[in-house]
């Protein structure tokens, strides 16, 4: 498969391959004429800090798809696992709104109960899972980012992009949903039914032999309505706030950027999709919250009790939490790239043959 990929990638607008024609030499001597000595001037632009990049593999290779998967878990595990006590007050807010009545009394109150240590409760589903989670959505993003960009064609991609980043998110999130929804099951049944289970060695087992495997799969629906829109926000909003911050805001070229000025802009723009992303997911949050916890209860039957108004309490919290682990997430995604030195395109460039067409250049 990855074989097959990376054939296809090396076609891909987001491959820029003005790139590759500059390191073969062929680039247009007429936007870098000749200098005094009677050698070529070397442009200050972005592919000529991309030629100067040594990269540990080709865009679209199978190792640059594993390595990105790679990013993946650490960027979603570790986050994840770092915020499951705020995560944990907002579950129990949602499935129980009159004992957890705002984000603060609802630390105050687990902490009452359960000590310090009840904050921590759920951590080890949460790392697996979204570990999984973290696997399958940058890595299968970037899989359909490049399949999705050579059905579209240079042009279209350039023109459609925005629809393309929504595509290629949707459906790597509708895979990264099945690897994570077992462990979201187990954990939201640690947090939210006291007594139940403190552990996932004791909490899967008991799922396992009270319903079946329909206890780690039944809220596979609702994790769709929840993660689906949410990660289309978060990729979609993320690269356009990218482009635009780089267009609008950085007052010089990205070309031009340090390593560490670019994963600065990279968590701006990480925190700005991360509200989005908070707001537009959130109703399907509550219900997956209090359909982990119910048995025998459908998503209809938990979305018509909740009405309205509930489906959007613990919004605050959420909106910090995933505001932060939005951005975070972006963070170390993007650092891991740094780190394995894998090609990061800059923002995509509209291409000369749609220049001509548009009469934009002669």
């Amino acid at each position: 498969m990855f074989s097959s990929v990376a054939h296809l990638a090396r076609a891909n607008p987001f491959n820029t391959p003005h790139l590759q024609l500059l390191h073969d030499g062929l680039g247009d001597l007429r936007s870098n004429p000749p200098g005094p000595t009677g050698q070529p001037r070397r442009p200050r632009n972005l592919a000529a800090a991309a030629v100067e990049e040594q990269y540990s593999c080709d865009y679209g290779s199978g190792r640059f798809f594993i390595l990105c998967g790679l990013g993946g878990i650490i960027s979603c595990g570790t986050t994840h696992t770092a915020l499951v006590p705020l995560d944990l007050v907002k579950c129990r807010m949602q499935v129980d709104p009159q004992k957890y009545k705002g984000i603060f009394n609802g630390f105050s109150v687990t902490l009452k109960e359960d000590g310090v240590r009840g904050l921590a409760k759920g951590w080890a589903p949460t790392f697996i899972g979204y570990s999984m989670q973290g696997l399958c959505k940058f890595g299968f993003y970037e899989v359909f980012k490049v399949l999705y960009s050579n059905m579209l064609g240079e042009e279209n991609t350039y023109l459609w992009r925005t629809s393309l980043y929504l595509a290629a998110s949707a459906s790597a999130e509708f895979f990264a949903d099945i690897a994570l929804a077992p462990m979201e099951a187990a954990k939201v049944r640690i947090q939210t039914q006291p007594g139940y289970a403190n552990t996932l060695r004791d909490a899967a087992p008991k799922m396992y032999k009270e319903e079946g495997l329909k206890a780690f799969y039944k809220g596979v629906a609702p994790l769709w309505m929840r993660q689906i829109p949410y990660t289309m926000m978060k990729f979609a909003c993320f690269e356009r706030t990218v482009e635009a911050l780089y267009k609008f805001v950085v007052p010089k070229p990205r070309s031009e950027c340090s390593k560490p000025e670019q994963l600065v802009v990279t968590f701006i723009a990480g925190y700005i999709a991360g509200v989005f992303c908070a707001i537009v997911s959130h109703p399907a949050d509550s219900v997956v919250s209090v359909l982990n916890k119910e048995k025998g209860s459908s998503a209809s039957q938990v979305l018509k009790r909740l009405g309205f108004k509930g489906v959007w309490k613990g919004l605050f919290a959420r909106i910090i939490m995933i505001g932060t682990l939005t951005a975070l997430q972006w963070f170390i995604y993007d650092s891991v790239k740094v780190y394995f030195r894998l090609p990061r395109p800059p923002p995509p460039e509209m291409p000369e043959s749609l220049k001509k067409k548009l009469g934009l250049t002669q």
